[in-house]
């Protein structure tokens, strides 16, 4: 992995990192609210991800059209780690099990599990070394994931445990994104760009294949998804983290998604009236807590 490292340094400031990290968890939220309103439309998940990541193609043409779809100094390798990494692969499968899973479910899952994968990833392939305030971040993260997960399996009965399962996955792939996109060399558009026009290809390919209901989806519903899922996550979110990761490093940056579990659990109760118990309330405050140790915040400064 060292020899594919194109990394050209890092000169964005820490604040803009912050900030990009705050903004990114923020559309998040939304995005997971969003996604699973369209579980009760005519909406699919190809729908969907043709919208995800139609705009950001489009709106980001001149940059994709200037750089290449292949860019020469970027090895393949990393740009399919990318692509597939919070491309189509990982929005199929998040976006099937969103359907399939309430919306505090998936903060905690989906946005616990983010900042966990992408720290085992550095640590073991990469040799960082996360220090003590982190790790115990990264154990009360551990805990409220697994305090939801074991509660959520254990009402399940068939095919329900899918969408719990498929949440950490998207994580993992988000992970290897992060890592993929530190060591590209890549701009925050750049890597944007790229990402939203590939997968836009492949959604195209998707939509040939098992077909799109788009024609029969009302305007309305439409415009809300462009909003949510093309300027917002697809483009804005997209950006936002590019600079949180370019800034602050690909583990710190990822860290910030942990502050997505109360965000989302509230959205779900007040926006789609889900229910939310105890153990909910439990996990995502947990899950919380510990991002503001596995960011390095309140980690000792060096002199």
């Amino acid at each position: 992995m060292v020899a594919l490292t194109l990394d050209r340094g890092n000169a964005t400031p820490v604040a803009a990192g912050y900030a990009g990290a705050f903004v990114t968890v923020l559309i998040w939220a939304g995005w997971i609210l969003a996604t699973r309103h369209t579980a009760g439309t005519a909406l699919g998940t190809i729908d969907l991800g043709l919208i995800r990541y139609g705009v950001p193609a489009l709106v980001l043409a001149p940059v994709w059209l200037k750089i290449g779809l292949l860019p020469r100094k970027l090895p393949l390798l990393l740009l399919l780690l990318m692509v597939a990494g919070s491309g189509a692969l990982f929005f199929q499968v998040a976006a099937f099990a969103i359907h399939a899973t309430p919306a505090s479910s998936v903060g905690v899952l989906l946005g616990g599990s983010m900042p966990l994968a992408t720290a085992l990833i550095g640590i073991t392939l990469f040799g960082e070394r996360p220090d003590r305030m982190r790790i115990v971040g990264f154990a009360a993260i551990v805990a409220g994931v697994a305090l939801l997960l074991a509660r959520s399996l254990a009402g399940t009965t068939g095919t329900g445990w899918t969408g719990y399962a498929l949440l950490p996955a998207a994580a993992t792939l988000w992970a290897i994104y992060t890592h993929a996109f530190r060591r590209s060399g890549l701009s925050p558009l750049e890597g944007s760009a790229l990402i939203a026009v590939w997968s836009f290809l492949i959604h195209l390919l998707l939509a040939g294949i098992f077909g799109s209901t788009l024609a029969s989806v009302p305007l309305k519903e439409i415009a809300l998804q462009i909003t949510s899922q093309g300027l917002l996550s697809g483009l804005v979110a997209m950006v936002a983290y590019g600079v949180a990761v370019r800034s602050l490093g690909g583990t710190q940056a990822a860290a910030f998604t942990a502050l997505t579990p109360v965000l989302a659990m509230f959205g779900g109760a007040i926006l789609l009236g889900e229910q939310i118990g105890p153990f909910e309330i439990v996990a995502a405050i947990v899950t919380a807590v510990g991002v503001a140790l596995s960011t390095g915040i309140l980690s000792p400064r060096k002199a």
